[in-house]
């Protein structure tokens, strides 16, 4: 499989009032061409930060440390930001958890839809509309001539979310990174939408990095699992041997978290006790330690690093051999 996108060793780090703090630490991973990475996480842990620093929407504040993110054999934490503008939205897209705040009150559907269309595949108004009617109508959009001259806030959740994909897809990118783009939605339009992406990723052979808490929805859609903890990649697997033979304790964790319906109704969920440790405090030696059920005295001391356990699988813990 030809390799599209190479992440090697990337830190990316924000300018606060309190100093510079790292955000991702070391983070390494490789996606190939019509493949699917999911990146799981509690909330705080890494997950939005690595997608942001792929298509370098950081903010002011934030920039890349070390490392690079080879894409297509360019390495994108070196280009200029005129350049990115060019990858972004064409061979680069994006969806964001909230539509809402994705798209621009001000402007129609229609206007935020051939902005891309101008801009990257040099269409004229007319081709640009007739092709913008068809990626809506593509996404399960009835009546997307008339969804054209409405504004976002007259949109369903859903609908607001299938047009973020229509304008994600339009310039048939080779990477979609789909951040938690189900989280705000009910359960039904929840599987529609995971349902639309896996059909427009079989049809256009679309390469996507899928950032969520979500393991149900981890399940359905990768074939890939990273799952990052406090910044770190702990733990890196295909989904089938992720789910069979989980090995990190924050894996399992998560795991066992899982609401099951043969549990019995009088048996507590299990929780993972405490909280992502804080940016600006990280615990020496393993950073999950405080948490960990099965922490020595050496994990308060020795971090560990990201090991192979067996052929396509790692594991950054010092208890997994």
């Amino acid at each position: 499989m030809e390799k599209l996108l190479e992440v090697d060793r990337l830190k990316t780090a924000f300018l606060t009032e309190n100093g510079e703090v790292v955000s991702v630490d070391e983070v390494s991973f490789t996606l190939t061409s019509g493949e699917t990475i999911a990146i799981v996480g509690e909330s705080g842990c890494g997950k939005s930060v690595t997608s942001l620093s792929i298509i370098r929407l950081l903010g002011k504040h934030g920039f890349i440390k070390n490392g690079s993110i080879q894409f297509k054999d360019r390495d994108i934490a070196q280009l200029t930001e005129s350049e990115m503008r060019d990858i972004r939205g064409r061979d680069i897209s994006i969806i964001f958890q909230e539509p809402m705040t994705s798209l621009n009150p001000v402007y129609t559907i229609g206007n935020q839809m051939l902005e891309p269309l101008f801009m990257h595949l040099k269409m004229n108004k007319k081709e640009a509309w007739k092709y913008a009617i068809d990626m809506l109508r593509k996404v399960g959009i009835s009546r997307p001539d008339e969804i054209m001259n409405q504004y976002p806030h007259s949109l369903s959740g859903g609908m607001r979310q299938r047009v973020m994909i229509a304008m994600a897809l339009s310039c048939n990118p080779q990477l979609l990174i789909a951040d938690e783009p189900t989280t705000a939605l009910d359960v039904t339009i929840q599987s529609q939408i995971l349902r639309l992406m896996k059909k427009l990723k079989e049809d256009y052979n679309t390469s996507i990095l899928f950032i969520t808490h979500d393991l149900g929805v981890v399940a359905e859609m990768a074939d890939k699992v990273i799952v990052m903890y406090a910044g770190q990649v702990v733990e890196e697997a295909d989904v089938f041997t992720l789910f069979d033979d989980p090995k990190h304790p924050y894996t399992k964790g998560l795991m066992d978290s899982i609401p099951h319906l043969e549990i019995d109704p009088n048996e507590k969920l299990r929780t993972i006790e405490g909280t992502v440790p804080s940016l600006y405090q990280m615990p020496s030696g393993c950073r999950y330690h405080n948490r960990c059920p099965i922490a020595t005295e050496r994990c308060k001391s020795e971090a560990p690093i990201l090991k192979s356990v067996a052929e396509n699988h790692k594991v950054r813990c010092l208890s997994v051999s």
